[in-house]
């Protein structure tokens, strides 16, 4: 079926840390298994990563539904000068 993605923006100040909820991506395919998703991080942020919270400090590229469900995804900004809102892509 057809993959349906939204995303609002995330605002990270230096330093920030801001677990990803389904709020922020959340995406169906028309099954009616969500779990299974996967997303791949194409564009990662510019001032920081995105990382699995059992691995602090490693960027990851890819994802899935479940990890979001279970607030396991992190968006982490790096500490340079500059905030900003960014959206997943």
């Amino acid at each position: 079926g057809d993959i349906v993605l939204l995303t609002k923006p995330v605002t990270l100040t230096e330093g920030d840390r801001v677990t990803l909820t389904t709020d922020v991506p959340v995406a169906t395919d028309g099954t009616s298994k969500p779990e299974k998703l996967l997303y791949a991080v194409s564009l990662p942020p510019v001032r920081g990563q995105i990382e699995h919270i059992n691995y602090p400090g490693v960027p990851i590229s890819s994802y899935s539904q479940l990890d979001v469900v279970a607030q396991k995804v992190s968006d982490v900004h790096d500490n340079s000068h500059g905030a900003g809102k960014e959206s997943l892509r």
